[in-house]
């Protein structure tokens, strides 16, 4: 009886819940959007709110860290925009994922706690709020203790109670689901015991990405998306990163073997996505390589 080849059968998988043209179904080709692909992972040179080659309702899993506004010199994005315009430009693309993902999908969001540059504002609370808005329930947040501020020299007021800041050293992991926390299928969990112990805390530790050496100006570290894709999916579900920038996201679905499509309205965020995968496939020799 013929049997197809597990490179196949995963292409017939990710068929399901992509709109690809005919064209580019067995190599990459660059009339379409879709930039690059390997057998489990796909970046795409596009605008998430212009996205159409993933269909609604198909998504597992998103992580991601989207533009903070904060004035980042990105290649394609204007980041430094009224806080306003910022905040009606999340609606858009969290209405978006929302879409896009399964009724039992979640949303792990890495954003700030607050910030301070061009005026004080509450970004967590906000964009919570925008999220339920928009028809994301709410479930927790991770604090990340990156630690990245302890050569800070904004100290408002200082040595005095004139104007003081107070700044925590911290990020957030923002955890959504779209209507059903419980998953709605069985999978197989690969998360070990002292991880998840671990994990199901609150604070999480660990370094941030350097932005010289990913050569990206946000980046961040695989370890997070490896993280948030162990404790909150099964092996073999589909992450999705709508900013996928340096291609963090991908190198962790490629670790822990879930499948992973990424979007990136900049080409050259691609092409460092495609080589960054490249090279972990190559040095740690997966057995799922093109």
């Amino acid at each position: 009886m013929f049997r197809a080849s597990p490179k196949a059968e995963v292409f017939v998988f990710m068929e399901s819940i992509l709109t690809i043209p005919k064209q580019i179904q067995v190599k990459t080709q660059m009339k379409s959007n879709l930039y690059f692909t390997t057998r489990s992972v796909y970046v795409y040179n596009d605008d998430i709110l212009k996205l159409k080659n993933v269909k609604d309702n198909s998504i597992d899993l998103m992580i991601t860290s989207p533009p903070y506004n904060l004035d980042i010199k990105y290649n394609s994005h204007d980041d430094k925009i009224s806080y306003q315009a910022y905040l009606d430009f999340t609606k858009e693309w969290l209405s978006k994922c929302y879409d896009l993902a399964k009724d039992d999908g979640r949303f792990c969001l890495n954003i700030p706690l607050d910030k301070n540059k061009g005026g004080q504002q509450s970004v967590c609370a906000d964009i919570t709020t925008i999220a339920k808005e928009v028809g994301w329930q709410y479930h927790s947040t991770i604090i990340w203790n990156e630690g990245n501020i302890s050569r800070r020299t904004a100290w408002g007021s200082w040595l005095s109670a004139s104007a003081p800041y107070v700044i925590a050293p911290v990020e957030v992991i923002l955890i959504l689901y779209k209507k059903f926390w419980k998953k709605q299928h069985y999978g197989k969990s690969d998360i070990k015991k002292e991880e998840f112990m671990e994990w199901t805390s609150g604070v999480w530790t660990f370094s941030g990405e350097s932005k010289k050496r990913i050569c990206h100006p946000a980046p961040f570290p695989v370890e997070l998306p490896r993280r948030c894709i162990k404790l909150f999916s099964y092996a073999n579900d589909v992450i999705l990163d709508p900013f996928l920038g340096s291609g963090s996201t991908l190198l962790a679905c490629i670790d822990t073997k879930r499948k992973g499509i990424g979007v990136d309205i900049d080409k050259e965020y691609c092409a460092l996505a495609k080589r960054r995968i490249l090279n972990h496939i190559a040095q740690y020799k997966f057995p799922f390589k093109d």
